[in-house]
């Protein structure tokens, strides 16, 4: 039996390498597995925080909307000097933005 082993021992030490250097790739690819993975759940925590963070945004905007919306709707249901100015004030706006998009486009060329 001394004899038949003899002769193996050098495939049982390549095969022994062989498994060495396969168990050394599989710990590297685990490990960038598991970075991957915290980078995942660090990337999904930081959405999940933006989306909150979203989320109240609207919630203060739409407050801001429709207090501006009730004040708007008080002042067209009020008296008739209450619409005329609200008139001069929508034609003043819209001839503010033409005048501002055409100081633009002259300045552009």
């Amino acid at each position: 039996m001394a004899d038949w082993n003899r002769g193996h021992g050098a495939v049982d030490d390549m095969l022994d390498d062989e498994n060495k250097r396969m168990a050394e790739n599989l710990v590297a690819k685990v490990s960038r597995l598991k970075s991957l993975a915290y980078d995942i759940d660090r990337e999904a925590d930081d959405q999940n925080e933006y989306l909150d963070n979203m989320d109240s945004n609207f919630l203060s905007a739409t407050g801001l909307l429709s207090g501006s919306v009730k004040r708007f709707s008080t002042m067209v249901r009020s008296s008739r000097d209450n619409r005329r100015i609200l008139c001069y004030v929508s034609v003043g706006l819209v001839l503010v933005f033409f005048l501002l998009y055409y100081l633009i486009s002259r300045i552009q060329r």
